[in-house]
């Protein structure tokens, strides 16, 4: 059974996983906390097939800084690496 979090944690069991992988509380934190947390995907297309417009939505969702500033790359770049 996993630990309750609080209000604060969406999927505690998401979160307490991701953190016994070695994640920072705040990324575990925010995939934890996101919309269908937990559910199987793989139907998103891969990011080099979408516009900057959709990747700086996903960056701003996500609290990416400095976004506003970077070019498709970096924002790919950085998306994966958060």
């Amino acid at each position: 059974m996993s630990k309750d979090h609080g209000p604060s944690i969406k999927n505690d069991e998401q979160y307490e996983e991701l953190r016994k992988q070695g994640m920072s509380k705040q990324k575990a934190a925010r995939i934890a906390n996101t919309e269908n947390s937990g559910e199987k995907g793989g139907k998103a297309k891969p990011y080099e097939e979408r516009t900057k417009e959709d990747l700086m939505k996903q960056a701003r969702k996500i609290g990416i800084e400095g976004r506003s500033t970077m070019n498709k790359e970096e924002l790919i770049k950085a998306l994966r690496n958060n």
